[in-house]
């Protein structure tokens, strides 16, 4: 603490010889004229000496006789007014402090933390059309409204907290971990809900829980057909429907359908080999400007281009907007060349394997299929023939119409 402060204030190295060097050290003490590290060598003493203290000792050196130089010069005024000598660097670390404070107003990074079943570029998009995005001012952002609408927009979201670190903005999110189901209400509503198929098919399974069915398993029903009506009838003591109730149909039905498939894949084909030159290009730049240090045009007639980049970091949350990396050039030559029969079938299966776990991932189940791989002149080409049964049924508006009121023409013909 002692060196911070003697720094502060300055201090200066002093030679000091003459008639008595001693004496003028017990004066120093008397006069409360701070030294030390007083060094003996014979002809001659050195020590520190405060810029205070060396202006007093003009009075003491001709008390004792003595004689003083100053052999070297500390502390923050001596390297002040040495800053102030060269004043485009006095004007650089003013622009850098300036730039600092400024930059430090504005986020220049966003962080995400937590989320699992929202990625990221959701959660980013999200954020842009909320108007929270890089470059924006600090000041532009209520944290507290942000949570709000973070947790109101998605129900997947139970917790939510924002927070500013430097130039960063740290977003933490916690996902609901319970499954969500979809309760229909199959209480009466207003207006009535039919569950209709969403294409022509065969049912093979249906169980009713709200609604009136209107088809039983082996119908065969076509799209937008009703399958269970969302208006439950009300009997008079005739047997004649007085009314009806509204309510939201809800069934599990399965329907039965035909898809047919066909996949091609072109025997010859043009394949990439990179030659392994390679250019390697530095690239600095701000926001969407870079300047990229090319001094000459790339030499290759087909290259592939990939780009590294680093924001700069100052300190652990406090970016600036500005980043740097490289932009690597790789060089390759189109090839040629045919595929075998083994490499045909394997990727026309794998195509298929794709479609196929497609549809098992939209709850499609494949109760049949015929796969057939045949070879023309220039292509391989696979047929499929699938036989598939999936929930194909929305909801629409019940369409059922009251009946008319006939009590009136019941009673005139009494009469």
């Amino acid at each position: 603490m002692l060196h911070w402060i003697q720094y502060l204030r300055g201090y200066v190295t002093v030679r000091v010889w003459g008639y008595s060097v001693e004496r003028l050290l017990n004066l120093c003490g008397n006069h409360d004229v701070l030294v030390w590290d007083i060094e003996d060598h014979g002809d001659y003493h050195t020590m520190h000496i405060s810029i205070a203290g060396f202006f007093a000792l003009k009075p003491l050196l001709k008390k004792t006789g003595t004689r003083v130089a100053v052999t070297g010069k500390y502390g923050l005024p001596f390297f002040v007014s040495q800053m102030w000598r060269r004043k485009l660097f006095v004007a650089g670390l003013f622009g850098c402090i300036f730039f600092w404070c400024l930059a430090s107003r504005f986020i220049w990074d966003i962080q995400i933390e937590g989320n699992f079943a929202l990625t990221e570029d959701v959660l980013m998009d999200y954020l842009e059309e909320q108007g929270v995005h890089t470059a924006m001012k600090k000041s532009g952002l209520d944290i507290g409204a942000l949570e709000q609408e973070l947790r109101e927009d998605y129900d997947l979201i139970t917790w939510t907290s924002v927070q500013l670190r430097g130039t960063t903005l740290l977003i933490h999110i916690k996902e609901n971990d319970m499954p969500q189901y979809d309760n229909r209400n199959t209480a009466q509503t207003e207006k009535g809900m039919d569950l209709v198929a969403g294409k022509d098919g065969v049912v093979t399974y249906i169980i009713t829980r709200s609604g009136v069915p209107l088809v039983s398993c082996g119908d065969s029903v076509q799209k937008g057909d009703v399958l269970v009506s969302g208006a439950v009838p009300v009997y008079n003591e005739d047997t004649t429907v007085r009314r009806y109730q509204y309510v939201e149909a809800d069934a599990d039905i399965t329907l039965s359908y035909a898809r047919n498939l066909s996949l091609e894949e072109e025997i010859a084909y043009d394949e990439k080999c990179y030659t392994g030159e390679t250019i390697e290009i530095p690239v600095v730049g701000t926001g969407e400007k870079e300047v990229a240090f090319r001094f000459r045009k790339v030499p290759y007639a087909f290259y592939d281009t990939s780009e590294e980049k680093k924001q700069v970091q100052l300190l652990d949350h406090l970016y600036l907007p500005f980043y740097y990396g490289s932009r690597t050039v790789q060089e390759y030559e189109i090839v040629s060349k045919m595929h075998t029969e083994e490499e045909m079938k394997t990727l026309l299966q794998e195509r298929f394997r794709k479609i196929i776990s497609t549809l098992n991932e939209k709850g499609v189940q494949i109760a049949e299929k015929n796969v057939t791989i045949k070879k023309n002149e220039k292509k391989w080409v696979l047929h499929a023939r699938m036989q598939l049964e999936e929930s194909a049924v929305k909801l629409a508006p019940t369409t059922v119409t009251e009946p008319v009121e006939n009590s009136g023409q019941e009673d005139s013909q009494t009469d």
